[in-house]
């Protein structure tokens, strides 16, 4: 995207200042402008130094060979006393007064704003218009934004413009027509940029050899022409003026009427290879026309050359005019030792009312015209380099350097996955902060006393549900007054409880199991954490260490419950000898180190991705029901009948609070009844309703699929030569990618995101390179 700068100085002058500073902000894609305002103080300083800096760089450039018109009347005292040094010395001091003058408080405010609404990556355009031409002589170059900003250049204008007034139909012809004016080569050398103008690709040149008035007069009244050149010697002492031949000297007034005509037929632009054109550029800018490229001070020969050469070269290679201009400008800093101040002299002045156009507009090609055909001949290097990139993000992948993205990108999608409706099959029973005070003084260990679990448990019992889990830690005996309880518990064909294993780093001792509850009715109710404390897997088993352990279960409590209600249904659900969960005929692999966007974890026990049910918030997996409700009867039984009950905790004191992929504030924490109803729900959706298990491809699949968007993003460098079009279709490549992922992790696939991004935008910056 480009964007433009109109910065209108207004009335007023150096030795006065600048009361009323208006800058305009247009971008591309925006009918109107942004518009700030400031002003800037006087600075007779400034007006003394560039004065300064003229007398001395005319001297220093004495005994050159330039492209100017008058001769300059030099002190021979002044020449003696003028070393590269003082200039050297003087050009830096106008250089620090510019800024200082454009860092005044009255200036700050349009500096500030723009640059809120500016990029360093952006194309800038910045125009400076203003009634005083001593202000725009200055080397507006120097200013500092132009160091932040390295994409942008600048242009001077008038402070009355007006756009063309076009008189034939749009351009149609596919070669840019140009009339180039080859003056007096008097004490210069102009055939070189005759030779330049030569090698211009889709071009037509009506060349026009130190021709007399007339001759340039009956030229531009033909029609068609888009570029008017002149080299040779000129000046804008007085009216500006260009030397035809030894004998006659023209200005812009002379040929006001066939210039007129010529921008009424397309004429764009005109360029004035030659000394001193601000006058010229001034006088052309009266007629309307579109762009003038001039030198703001006299120019030697070989400056002169360089310029042309690299202008042309850029320009017409598909280069924005201003960023041709600029890159030509800035590649005269390697002259800069033989020719100081090089840098400075090349300029725009611009008709801020008209567009710049590209050499592709002024030839009338469409962008199937503009993109050159791709050289086949640099396939192989296109392929070559994109499997490189792949292998060394391959690598960097493997080593962990892209987990943290990936992860991050996982949780992105798993969010934006549209909801699904909560699970019926069970039913959550909750004991809030209200149903631990509702117990008042009856004893208890934790939170739910003896008393009240066995009126729940008779409760549930007399609705029968398919199965009741305790998400409760109970790592003590019934109380003796409770037979009744400690007899439910041994007895109950439905009920699973839970305990802890044992964690040799974290929690050595464990938590032991309810001792009424015989083993096949037991389950470990332990979670894994990523490195980042959110939960993304399920633990499925683990291999029993009575050794090391009171909590002794090789299922955890969420695949016991699930196998419990599956088996009831007739669905053979179990583990293969290798730990894989079996669902019927369907076998799900558990997860193993370098898996999807693993690369380093602990894969202890039968994991695998859980997928989670976001319907439309994690906690809302199924109906909930409190303590209190199922205990006073106002609770429908059949949200009882046939279901998984799963009890748990979910007072705010509860330490039991995980974070899942939907957020990480401590507001989008939940209770860990919640995980466990995901969890269950997870393995009885997939054996009931084919709801799929995540599942992720092989460490050689993936690979594969990240050098494919590499290749790409190496195709599309290779066939755009127009970083803006090349821009948009990276752009469109990213999110083909991302539609892509979106839609098959929909599916339950969880493929490379950013590690496939990443290719895309590195293989096609290289291949620019």
């Amino acid at each position: 995207m480009s964007k433009q700068i109109v910065l209108n100085l207004g009335k007023g002058n150096l030795q006065q200042g600048f009361p009323t500073v208006i800058a305009q902000l247009w971008q591309t894609d925006t009918p109107h402008p942004m518009q700030f305002t400031g002003g800037l103080p006087a600075a007779p300083q400034l007006a003394d130094l560039y004065q300064r800096w003229q007398k001395m760089y005319t001297a220093l450039y004495a005994n050159i060979g330039w492209r100017n018109l008058a001769d300059f009347e030099i002190e021979e005292e002044d020449v003696t006393h003028i070393s590269q040094v003082e200039f050297a010395q003087l050009c830096e001091e106008l250089q620090q007064g510019l800024n200082n003058w454009l860092n005044s408080p009255l200036f700050l405010n349009i500096d500030r704003k723009l640059r809120t609404q500016l990029s360093p990556t952006e194309e800038i355009r910045c125009i400076i218009t203003a009634e005083s031409s001593q202000v725009l002589q200055l080397p507006w170059c120097l200013w500092h934004f132009f160091d932040d900003y390295n994409q942008a250049e600048i242009a001077l204008s008038p402070p009355e413009y007006a756009r063309s007034v076009k008189t034939t139909a749009k351009k149609t012809a596919s070669k840019v027509k140009i009339l180039a004016i080859l003056g007096s080569s008097e004490n210069i050398d102009i055939a070189q940029d005759k030779t330049l103008l030569q090698q211009l690709p889709h071009s037509e040149i009506k060349f026009l050899v130190e021709p007399n008035r007339s001759q340039i007069t009956a030229e531009l009244w033909e029609s068609g022409w888009d570029i008017l050149f002149f080299a040779g010697h000129s000046s804008s002492q007085g009216k500006g003026q260009i030397v035809l031949n030894a004998q006659e000297t023209l200005t812009i007034d002379q040929l006001k009427y066939g210039l007129q005509k010529a921008i009424a037929q397309g004429l764009q632009l005109a360029i004035f290879n030659s000394c001193d054109g601000l006058q010229l550029a001034q006088d052309l800018a009266d007629l309307h026309l579109p762009q003038v490229i001039v030198m703001r001070e006299p120019v030697p020969d070989r400056v002169a050359q360089e310029f042309l050469k690299h202008f042309l070269a850029l320009f017409s290679r598909g280069n924005s005019l201003y960023a041709a201009v600029r890159e030509a400008r800035q590649r005269l800093q390697s002259l800069e030792s033989n020719f100081p101040c090089a840098t400075w002299l090349p300029i725009i002045c611009q008709n801020p009312a008209e567009i710049s156009p590209s050499w592709q507009d002024l030839s009338g090609q469409k962008l199937s015209l503009q993109l050159p055909s791709p050289n086949l001949g640099k396939l192989p290097l296109v392929f070559g380099s994109s499997l490189i990139i792949t292998l060394i993000i391959s690598l960097i992948r493997t080593l962990g350097g892209l987990q943290t993205l990936e992860l991050a990108a996982f949780d992105l999608l798993m969010r934006l996955r549209p909801p699904e409706p909560p699970d019926s099959r069970i039913l959550v029973v909750t004991i809030t902060d209200q149903d631990i005070l509702a117990q008042g003084k009856e004893p208890r260990q934790g939170s739910l006393s003896d008393k009240h679990l066995n009126l729940l448990l008779t409760k549930l019992e007399q609705y029968q549900p398919a199965a009741i889990g305790l998400d409760i830690y109970r790592d003590f005996a019934v109380n003796p007054q409770q037979p009744e309880l400690a007899k439910r518990m041994q007895n109950s064909d439905r009920l699973i409880a839970i305990c802890k294993r044992a964690d040799p780093q974290y929690d050595p001792m464990g938590i032991a199991p309810p001792p009424e509850i015989p083993e096949p009715r037991l389950g470990f109710s332990d979670f894994i954490e990523d490195d980042d404390s959110v939960l993304r897997r399920h633990l499925l088993a683990m291999t029993p260490n009575p050794i090391s352990s009171t909590c002794t279960p090789a299922y955890a409590f969420s695949t016991r419950l699930a196998l419990m209600y599956l088996q009831q249904r007739g669905i053979n659900a179990k583990f293969t000898p290798d730990w894989d969960l079996q669902l019927a005929n369907k076998t799900f692999p558990q997860l193993k180190t370098a898996k999807g966007g693993y690369q380093s974890i602990d894969t202890q026990g039968s994991q695998i991705l859980l997928n989670y049910r976001f319907s439309p918030t994690v906690q809302a997996i199924a109906p909930q029901v409190t303590l209190t409700q199922v205990l006073t009867g106002q609770v429908n039984l059949n949200a009882i009948k046939d279901r998984i009950v799963l009890i748990g905790v979910t007072s705010n004191n509860s330490s039991d609070y995980w974070t899942t992929p939907s957020g990480k504030r401590p507001s989008q924490t939940v209770p860990g009844i919640t995980i466990q109803a995901q969890m269950v729900s997870q393995i009885i959706s997939a054996a009931l309703d084919n709801r799929p298990l995540l599942w992720v491809w092989t460490q050689w699949g993936e690979i594969i699929w990240i050098w494919s968007w590499s290749l790409t993003g190496g195709l599309i460098a290779w066939s755009f030569s127009s970083n803006k079009y090349l821009t948009i279709t990276i752009s469109a490549a990213v999110m083909l990618l991302s539609g892509a992922c979106y839609v098959i992790i929909i599916q339950g696939g969880w493929i490379p995101l950013v590690p496939s991004a990443i290719a895309i935008v590195i293989t096609s910056t290289a291949r620019r390179k």
